[in-house]
């Protein structure tokens, strides 16, 4: 038997093709949940991993399949719904899970011969045998799985040049912030695998450097902080020599040992998400946590890198509080943040987020003529009708966040400053090189989508312009 695992491309944007810039290397990551599924198969099946990250393939040159099983975010699902029709008009069973299957189900099922909701491990087995004997289920329902139980993913699978291999240590968020669908498709439950079974897995990867796919990597309670050091003890005793960057909150600030830690077992760098640079921001999204204790977070961002760990910083523009203006705000306050890099987004409601239900009550959905639309639903193109912007000025607010932050002088300082601080300055070049490029490359994508109003000019849909 004959599976292909697809992971899909989303032509809309260039910013993860590696053909279009070698930057774009250090911006992919492997699809680990493929890989996690093809541990689950049995040997009796032939599986094939295909990142169309890396490029497209000629899949009527290939051997037939028997099955194919397509993942797919939110900005996938255009293209997933495009494989699954051709594998099908070939008379090939199509199998899609993934977050957006399990939030758009409905919407799923009209393409393909059966959707996967939430996690794989439980169900796995059934779709193989049902699929063996030509019986797919419409929908199968898999529970959270039990970290235990959790193979370790098939790395050998993809041996393609990528600047970083993945792992994953934890499930489950208890944030709860108003635009993440992390919670609704794994969960509020910290969820952690068994720290021997990691480090396993750690070992088998062949890239030297590693990024934790995690969603909080050292949570947020004490217990959690707990497992993440002995998560790092674990890592060093082992050896690993891996480099190593996974996203966390800002309370890691708050642990001179857990950084330690930390920067002993690999860590070059961490992703934390500030989200807004008021108050009024942050209570509007549910990320109160970054306001506990009255916190600086210049000074946490510095006592971070003083352990030599670089810190990138993620904004989302669009908020209901925000004001015109929000785009420099942003960059400023990233810039006496002191971050070394920053990740700037739209604020996008995803389905299955409890962002996306309030702006769908309050007509707000912008781009909303799906399935086509979804393609959009990267975060760097405005999909709602924001409070304070037109399309366009959402679109000139992002450019002058990205332009104050990543003009070439303020990336020669930040090269500099990590220089004189013997702080990874080329992993900061890199870092910052790549963000402008890809910023670059979204900006003129600007230009070529026209404003599609509904009677409302303030609430456009974007679409591709006429040529």
């Amino acid at each position: 038997m004959r599976l292909y695992l697809i992971n899909p491309a989303n032509n809309l944007v260039d910013s993860t093709d590696l053909k279009a810039s070698r930057w774009n290397r250090y911006r992919v990551w492997k699809p680990l949940g493929l890989l996690v599924v093809a541990a689950l198969t049995p040997p009796d099946w032939e599986v094939t991993i295909i990142d169309e990250n890396l490029g497209l393939r000629d899949y009527a040159a290939m051997p037939r399949a028997d099955l194919v099983g397509i993942t797919a975010f939110t900005s996938q699902a255009p293209r997933a719904y495009e494989l699954a029709a051709q594998f099908r008009r070939r008379g090939v069973m199509v199998v899609m899970g993934g977050i957006h299957a399990t939030m758009c189900c409905d919407e799923a099922m009209e393409h393909v011969d059966a959707v996967v909701m939430g996690e794989a491990e439980s169900v796995w087995a059934g779709v193989l045998n049902d699929a063996r004997r030509g019986v797919l289920q419409r929908t199968y329902t898999g529970e959270h799985a039990d970290m235990a139980q959790v193979p370790l993913a098939r790395h050998d699978l993809l041996t393609e040049d990528y600047a970083f291999g993945s792992v994953q240590t934890t499930r489950g968020c208890p944030l709860d912030c108003t635009f993440c669908s992390v919670s609704a498709f794994n969960g509020k439950h910290y969820r952690h695998r068994p720290i021997e079974h990691v480090v396993q897995e750690m070992q088998a990867i062949r890239e030297k450097w590693l990024l934790v796919v995690d969603d909080n990597l050292i949570g947020t309670s004490p217990a959690h902080i707990a497992r993440a050091k002995e998560l790092f003890r674990a890592m060093i005793q082992a050896g690993l020599r891996k480099k190593w960057v996974g996203q966390v909150t800002i309370n890691m600030a708050d642990d001179e040992e857990l950084l330690s830690l930390a920067a002993a077992a690999g860590c070059i760098g961490v992703f934390i998400g500030f989200e807004s640079p008021s108050a009024q921001g942050l209570a509007e999204i549910g990320k109160r946590f970054n306001m506990l204790k009255g916190r600086n977070c210049a000074e946490s961002v510095r006592r971070i890198q003083r352990h030599k760990i670089m810190v990138v910083g993620s904004f989302i523009l669009g908020l209901d509080t925000d004001e015109p203006g929000i785009g420099r705000r942003i960059a400023r306050a990233a810039r006496s943040y002191g971050v070394d890099a920053l990740s700037a987004t739209f604020l996008t409601p995803l389905p299955g987020t409890r962002l996306w239900r309030r702006m769908q009550a309050e007509g707000r959905i912008a781009a909303d003529g799906f399935p086509a639309a979804w393609r959009y639903y990267t975060f760097n193109f405005p999909t709602a009708r924001y409070r304070n912007f037109s399309w366009a000025e959402m679109c000139g607010e992002m450019k002058v966040c990205e332009q104050t932050f990543y003009s070439l002088g303020q990336v020669l300082r930040r090269v500099a400053r990590s220089t004189l601080r013997w702080r990874r300055p080329l992993f900061s070049l890199v870092a910052n090189l790549s963000y402008r490029n890809n910023a670059l490359l979204t900006h003129r994508s600007f230009g070529g989508i026209s404003e599609v109003g509904r009677g409302d000019a303030r609430g456009p849909i974007a679409e591709p312009a006429q040529t």
